[in-house]
């Protein structure tokens, strides 16, 4: 069945179902993007790509002395700054920053992600569950959006509908997730698919709290968002911090991309 007909009759059934009084939007959605024959698989992408990406970050990895694929790795995000920097874990323990990218467009502001439609990109620790090599924006990486914290806050606050669908991915548009570019997205989907996805975990948040504290206004953000960022500041506690500084003010001098 060649993907119209086949996007048709989910498009059918999904309006007998709706006919019956079943909410058919979200579940149309998500078996048209799960069951539609998808053109690339992760092995098509790799062949691609894969080699060209490896033999661009490999060097970065040797010479914070970390082997490449290393046994694990973070990415930090940072919406004030709009980067995000690459860690991995080193023989001894110690993370390591490898490299630091421009995020090319995230929508929204600090803050986290209350409800689906908001336009907000989350704030919190994620994993990555999915590598989409059919990602509108070139290729992507999932993240594992809303998480614990997430819905216990909701429940908290009693909001439903979270939204989903975060991702890192390529080109320079977004809504909601981060754009970092095809080329980094490429670096981005190669390294977390020599990892493994068990290994990688993202760190998104509204500032880089070693090197700065966010005062809230009263009354702008949950009252909840002030534990959400002790636990962020927490957790990037364990990372080194970089010359963030001197890379923003002038990256193309200090080698970073600038993509």
């Amino acid at each position: 069945m060649n993907r119209v007909l086949f996007a048709a009759s989910l498009l059918l059934g999904g309006l007998l179902l709706g006919a019956s009084g079943v909410s058919h939007a979200r579940w149309l959605f998500d078996i048209m993007w799960s069951a539609m024959p998808n053109e690339h698989s992760i092995d098509d992408r790799l062949a691609e790509f894969g080699g060209q990406a490896i033999a661009r970050l490999a060097p970065h990895f040797a010479a914070v002395e970390v082997p490449f694929p290393p046994a694990q790795v973070s990415l930090l995000a940072f919406k004030d700054a709009h980067v995000l920097e690459v860690y991995a874990r080193a023989a001894d323990g110690s993370w390591r920053r490898v490299r630091t990218y421009p995020i090319l467009a995230a929508s929204g502001s600090g803050g986290p992600k209350l409800r689906e439609g908001d336009k907000q990109v989350p704030e919190g620790v994620y994993p990555v569950t999915l590598l989409n090599p059919n990602s509108r924006f070139h290729v992507s990486l999932r993240l594992g959006y809303p998480n614990a914290f997430d819905r216990e806050m909701a429940q908290l606050d009693g909001r439903t509908n979270l939204g989903g669908d975060i991702m890192i991915h390529g080109n320079a548009l977004s809504i909601g997730c981060l754009a970092v570019g095809d080329e980094a997205a490429e670096k981005f989907f190669t390294l977390v698919a020599a990892v493994g996805l068990d290994h990688v975990k993202v760190v998104i948040s509204p500032t880089d709290f070693r090197r700065s504290s966010m005062m809230m206004t009263a009354g702008t953000l949950p009252s909840w968002t002030d534990k959400l960022y002790r636990a962020l500041a927490s957790e990037l506690s364990q990372y080194p911090s970089g010359f963030l500084t001197d890379v923003l003010s002038n990256p193309v001098a200090h080698g970073e991309p600038h993509e």
